[in-house]
């Protein structure tokens, strides 16, 4: 009598194939299901850059006005190419820096300075843009702002 397929056992390498297999997919799926929990609509990436940047002053904005202060930030960036040309060459600078053999303190101390200076500038931008907007809304609508800027403060401090 012949042997079917069916009724013959798998063979060794067969069962560490699917094993194998499994396993990977397992793993892939695992992938899958953690970025979609820290990277998806709540993950950090919901925030815009401009709510990270901003801290919880920029996120207790409604919508419209987060959106229009980023709008103004952004065209304000397209406005000073040759800062931004200065930011990247001091970053290069710095990677340069950390690449020698001999590390000097002294120089990367100056270049991290040259990179605060870039970030109080754009924070400075960032207050007077909000300034601009919180003077311009009504009593009631900065009241409202007020109430979420404590809401999230309440919530960061109860966390």
């Amino acid at each position: 009598m012949t042997e079917t397929a069916a009724s013959r056992p798998m063979s060794r390498w067969l069962r560490v194939l699917l094993v194998v297999s499994l396993a990977f997919n397992l793993l892939i799926l695992g992938l899958i299901g953690g970025w979609a929990m820290k990277w998806g609509k709540h993950g950090p990436h919901h925030m815009s850059r401009i709510e990270q940047l901003g801290g919880p002053m920029t996120r207790a904005l409604d919508d419209a006005d987060r959106h229009a202060i980023g709008r103004q930030m952004r065209a304000a960036s397209r406005g000073e190419g040759g800062n931004r040309a200065e930011r990247h060459a001091t970053i290069a600078a710095l990677i340069t820096e950390l690449r020698k053999e001999e590390f000097d303190r002294d120089a990367a101390e100056a270049l991290m300075a040259a990179q605060r200076g870039h970030l109080t500038d754009r924070l400075a931008l960032g207050q007077s843009l909000l300034l601009d907007r919180l003077a311009s809304m009504a009593p009631a609508a900065r009241a409202a702002y007020a109430d979420r800027l404590q809401d999230g403060l309440d919530r960061r401090k109860s966390r």
